[in-house]
């Protein structure tokens, strides 16, 4: 039976599948810098910790972006304000690769993120609601696959053709891919106007709930944690772990194939058991990154390590991602980008204090032990939803058992007689 939408459960609009590829570019573009971080920290005549700078940046505009454009952008057409993010995003990597300056490049990658919230933000609520209810969990899935993806095909491919063309190649084919996107976008997304439904203060009302904060809470933990031993994972795998450079890139597949997994199996799993697996995994996620420490001076065990981290990491992504969604009901485009938002701000805070470990005494170990105790830390606020959720659910029971007890204690009313 087709849903409200029009669409048949399981099949999914082609706009879908258009979204997720202009997440493919953002979520390369992104976590490129991480595998072309000696190339550019040379070029731009910095240390490979202040480049680093350049995913904190990107990971700011995000957090700053998401929640600001999506409010701006509320009540203009949806198609619309695709289109200009994705020509922001253009413009933003076609000033990175004509420059010769560390700011400009920092600015142009903090410009790029603003653009990139707004179209996540957005995106993602015309993913959702072009799929309808029926299929809305899969359109998110596909969204969030295409960011995932990136990792396996995008950034990998993106470092490989750096070490022969420089970093300015990956930038320079990510402004002309944006380009066609937003050509595709233009074409395929239908031009109707916002819903005159839609209430900044019904988006804002929806921010009342203390799971939604939990839930944002764990993405923000999880995703620093993880990023923070991911940033500068080249210099890991080279200098410590004797991997030759030319090697890096599959090993950054490794990690992508593992990030794809880890996604779809938090996809399948977290609706029937939301709480055991974001648990299970964040645990196994800071066991993981601890276990990097000692293990990561072997060019095998340093890869399989990482494959692992890309697994456990985001399995947690889709579960606390659909929680959050969840608790917004209907004023879902500020939750969606606060989700955005969170996971950046993540990013942002653990490649900083990485940065820092990686300039310490505590040299190239530093950022796994940064990121071992942020993925720790994930466990509060996903133990605290399990423990809301338990005790939710016990109410609910004792109220429907109180119910049924009045029921039948009530004595039974006889028909009069006429």
């Amino acid at each position: 039976m087709p849903s409200a939408s029009g669409t048949t459960p399981g099949k999914l609009p082609f706009v879908v599948w258009v979204l997720a590829a202009g997440t493919f570019l953002m979520g390369t573009t992104e976590f490129v810098v991480a595998g072309l971080l000696p190339e550019m920290a040379g070029d731009l005549g910095v240390g490979v910790s202040h480049a680093g700078l350049l995913i904190t940046a990107f990971a700011i505009g995000m957090i700053v972006g998401a929640p600001t454009m999506a409010m701006a952008t509320l009540r203009l057409p949806q198609r619309r304000t695709l289109i200009l993010a994705l020509s922001v995003f253009c413009l933003g990597h076609l000033v990175a690769a004509l420059s010769t300056s560390f700011t400009v490049v920092l600015a142009s990658r903090a410009v790029t993120a603003l653009a990139t919230g707004a179209f996540w933000s957005v995106g993602f609520v015309v993913a959702t609601t072009a799929a309808g209810q029926h299929n809305a969990t899969r359109a998110t899935g596909v969204m969030i696959g295409g960011l995932t993806l990136a990792n396996v095909v995008g950034v990998p491919i993106a470092s490989f053709a750096g070490q022969f063309t420089g970093w300015r190649g990956p930038f320079w084919a990510l402004a002309v891919l944006s380009g066609l996107a937003a050509v595709s976008i233009g074409r395929f997304i239908p031009a109707q106007e916002q819903r005159a439904e839609v209430s900044v203060r019904a988006e804002v009302r929806a921010l009342r709930q203390g799971p939604l904060w939990l839930a944002l809470g764990a993405a923000m933990l999880i995703m620093g944690g993880v990023l923070a031993t991911y940033t500068y994972v080249t210099p890991l795998l080279t200098d410590r772990a004797g991997i030759p450079e030319g090697a890096v890139p599959l090993v950054l597949i490794a990690f992508g194939v593992g990030a794809l997994g880890g996604t779809t199996t938090g996809g399948r799993l977290g609706d029937r058991r939301p709480m055991d697996t974001t648990i299970t995994a964040a645990a196994a996620t800071a066991l993981i990154l601890l276990l990097m420490i000692p293990l990561s001076d072997n060019p095998v065990t340093a890869t399989l390590l990482v494959f692992l981290m890309g697994l456990t990491g985001f399995t947690v992504n889709p579960v606390v991602t659909a929680l959050a969604m969840r608790c917004a009901g209907d004023a879902p485009t500020l939750t969606s980008a606060l989700t955005t938002s969170a996971f950046n701000t993540g990013i942002a805070a653990g490649s900083a204090l990485a940065g820092t470990a990686l300039d310490s005494s505590l040299g190239l170990t530093g950022p796994p032990l940064v990121g071992t105790a942020i993925a720790a830390l994930t466990l509060l606020p996903l133990i605290a939803l399990a423990v809301h959720g338990s005790s939710r659910k016990g109410r609910i029971v004792a109220r429907s058992s109180a119910t049924t007890h009045t029921r039948r204690d009530k004595p039974a009313q006889v028909p009069s007689q006429h």
